[in-house]
């Protein structure tokens, strides 16, 4: 990437929470709530505290987690596990199927997910050995109908939206790219898929986590590569930030202000071939002064 990209701007990166998860995933900043979630993929747990890491609550959902939504209410989320979509309790913890997924494929699971604008859950699945091309990516609706909207996909990761909620930004992670479609809002159908941008892997990292600033900026975690990327509308790079970890996996805007970039990390990678981290991996990690906002999360059902 060229050297005129890096982000030589006063921000700060420091550590909100270190907890070592596995593989961390999926911070969720909750205006409502003030809130922010984040996940352990691997361990199945879920978390949530303060914008500053105080008063951590953590749920146990007994399946490897690939991703989660509030539900309209906020006393409970969507939660894309192993086998399908589920729905849990905050209260008492309770799961329930909303609905089972790839059952016949048992080297798959869910992994990333975010809400559209008219509430619909939209999502992947992947393969865990992340070498074939086995996975989909869904769209859930509030009513209970499960659309496919694309399929071929090894790894599922980054789905968010631009402000005004008409393009999908995806990434099937090995394929260097990532894609933008053109998303109908009132049916959840996509078309025009295209080639966004295209990630730069020349130092062994890939595409994960993502979400789309105020300004339709797109953010994306570059695992195993170390760094935070940020793509203008164009798909041209505009930022790189070096990070402290080689395993960023994803990233929110959260903070009263939504202007506080929440990302997580993991702490072990799923298989041998990846590289490890230092003291710092698995935390979960905010950077401050970017002069950027974020765009309120959505909650399924809304």
């Amino acid at each position: 990437m060229a050297d005129s990209t890096r982000d030589n701007r006063q921000h700060s990166i420091e550590v909100v929470v270190d907890l070592k998860t596995t593989l961390g995933e999926g911070p969720l900043w909750d205006v409502a709530q003030q809130a922010l979630y984040w996940i352990d993929s691997a361990d199945g747990r879920i978390f949530r505290s303060t914008a500053h890491g105080e008063q951590i609550r953590a749920w146990e959902v007994g399946q490897k987690i690939g991703s989660m939504a509030l539900t309209q209410d906020g006393a409970g989320a969507i939660v894309a596990l192993q086998d399908g979509l589920w729905r849990l309790d905050f209260g008492t913890g309770e799961l329930t199927l909303a609905v089972e997924i790839e059952a016949d494929l048992p080297h798959n699971r869910l992994n990333d997910g975010t809400v559209d604008r008219a509430g619909r859950f939209v999502f992947g699945s992947m393969d865990t050995m992340e070498e074939s091309a086995s996975g989909k990516l869904y769209s859930y609706s509030p009513d209970g109908t499960l659309s496919v909207l694309d399929e071929g996909i090894t790894v599922s990761n980054g789905p968010c939206f631009s402000p005004d909620g008409s393009t999908l930004y995806f990434a099937d992670t090995w394929t260097g790219e990532i894609w933008a479609y053109d998303y109908d809002v009132h049916t959840g159908a996509v078309s025009n898929r295209r080639t966004f941008a295209t990630v730069d892997t020349s130092g062994g990292g890939a595409a994960d986590g993502a979400t789309v600033d105020a300004d339709g900026y797109l953010w994306q975690a570059l695992v195993y590569g170390g760094k935070i990327i940020r793509y203008a509308p164009d798909g041209s790079v505009d930022r790189v930030i070096d990070f402290p970890v080689r395993k960023p996996t994803s990233v929110m805007f959260g903070g009263p202000d939504l202007d506080t970039l929440y990302v997580t990390s993991m702490a072990k990678p799923p298989l041998p071939r990846f590289p490890g981290d230092g003291q710092l991996r698995g935390s979960l990690f905010a950077v401050r002064g970017l002069g950027v906002r974020g765009i309120p999360e959505l909650r399924f059902g809304a």
